[in-house]
């Protein structure tokens, strides 16, 4: 499939930090696609501490399940994924060729099973081949080093259209220390834990405990407020990585003070990586933000903005740069959550349409429709309950999407 690069694209691929303790390689095992790289190992120091969150799908793949059976041990070694082939309703073959690739990994890196993680992206019930990741694993391992962050996020892809990846420098006490990521997501987007398949990496010291407490909300903030398709996937998968080389002192629990400027930084990168998801999200030409205020609560809020987010006749009105209004209204009344329709007003691009629970007086709707003409959409929902507030990001629905979707498995 031959993909233009979305409009919403970064110029590039952003500078990446050095996170000692942490090597990748890549290759073109063939798995699906032909003249691209497949397959990314990396390896990581001993000693190492690892998170995830998973997806809530009850089809999830066998990598899913198995690194949630390895997640309580907190140690890593190795990271071995592929794209091409999900490995997902694949049964008991399916659990046997985890085994197999969990075995290779262990072996090259010298190490025990229990301490890599897997995750496979792509094609829905097909076998993985996964004699070609055993047969490529020596040479993986032999290649450590070789590989830059830009051709590890590259080797995770399937219908993205460029590599997806951030950086930040930050703080724990008075020592330096960096948090790298990156992610790789189109389509079947809208997580119900995290995102496709994402991976942030940190040479500070922190203890596996601590390392979930930080990413299950920091991804509940991002990767779980974004929709691209409102369909989860069986792989959805993000897990972080701490090497420790930093030489902090680890912090005493996740309320440590020590961990503010991380909090903030990790924040910033899983935020930064979900918009980066949406921005590539399949077909897509722009990039919509969806404030709800007075909601009953938080949670209600979000399912406002997500029902708002998730809707066809939204999203291909926006596509159409139709200020078709209208639309918001019926999501927002499909929500099941509570609005209250006489007080319910409506932005779009700063523009009040409704207040009160109708249009406003004098409405012009020349501003908004050059708003809607725009990269950048912003649609803010009162619904007048309570002070439940939420943003999620969507963006639009293109016949680009039924055209990639249409020819996804040829």
């Amino acid at each position: 499939m031959d993909l233009q690069k979305s409009p919403l694209a970064p110029a590039s691929f952003p500078p990446m930090a050095d996170i000692s303790g942490v090597r990748f390689a890549t290759v073109a095992a063939g798995i699906k696609y032909k003249g691209r790289t497949d397959l990314m190992l990396a390896e990581f120091v001993p000693g190492t501490t690892v998170a995830g969150v998973f997806t809530n799908s009850k089809t999830a793949s066998a990598p899913v399940l198995k690194c949630r059976e390895y997640l309580p041990g907190g140690q890593a070694r190795a990271l071995v994924v592929n794209s091409g082939n999900s490995n997902a309703f694949t049964g008991r073959r399916g659990e046997e060729s985890v085994d197999h690739i969990l075995k290779a990994v262990a072996d090259a890196v010298g190490c025990a099973e229990s301490e890599v993680f897997s995750a496979s992206t792509g094609v829905i019930g097909e076998p993985l081949p996964h004699n070609l990741i055993v047969d490529a694993m020596p040479g993986l391992q032999g290649a450590l080093g070789g590989t830059t962050w830009q051709q590890a996020a590259e080797a995770i892809m399937t219908t993205d259209t460029y590599p997806k990846g951030v950086s930040r420098t930050t703080k724990i006490g008075d020592t330096e220390v960096h948090i790298n990521g990156f992610v790789k997501g189109s389509g079947m987007i809208a997580p119900d834990m995290a995102t496709m398949l994402g991976y942030i990496f940190t040479d500070a010291a922190i203890g596996a405990d601590v390392l979930q407490a930080l990413l299950a909300p920091a991804s509940d903030a991002s990767f779980n407020c974004i929709t691209v398709d409102s369909d989860t996937s069986t792989s959805d998968t993000v897990m972080m990585f701490a090497t420790a080389q930093a030489g902090n002192a680890a912090p005493q629990g996740v309320n440590d003070p020590a961990l503010n400027d991380f909090k903030r930084a990790l924040d910033e990168v899983t935020l930064d990586l979900a918009h980066q998801v949406v921005r590539d999200g399949e077909g897509a030409t722009k990039f919509v933000a969806i404030t709800v205020t007075g909601a009953e609560n938080d949670l209600a809020a979000k399912r406002i903005g997500l029902s708002i987010a998730n809707s066809p006749l939204v999203k291909t009105a926006i596509a159409g740069e139709d200020a078709n209004w209208g639309r918001i209204v019926m999501a927002v009344g499909k929500a099941g959550e509570a609005a209250d329709r006489d007080k319910m007003g409506i932005l779009i691009g700063g523009v009040q349409v409704t207040q009160d629970g109708m249009r406003v007086e004098g409405y012009d709707e020349a501003p908004v429709v050059k708003h809607m003409q725009g990269q950048e959409i912003e649609i803010e929902v009162e619904v007048g309950i309570a002070n439940g507030r939420a943003t999620v990001w969507t963006c639009d629905l293109t016949h680009g999407y039924i055209s990639i979707n249409g020819d996804y498995r040829s």
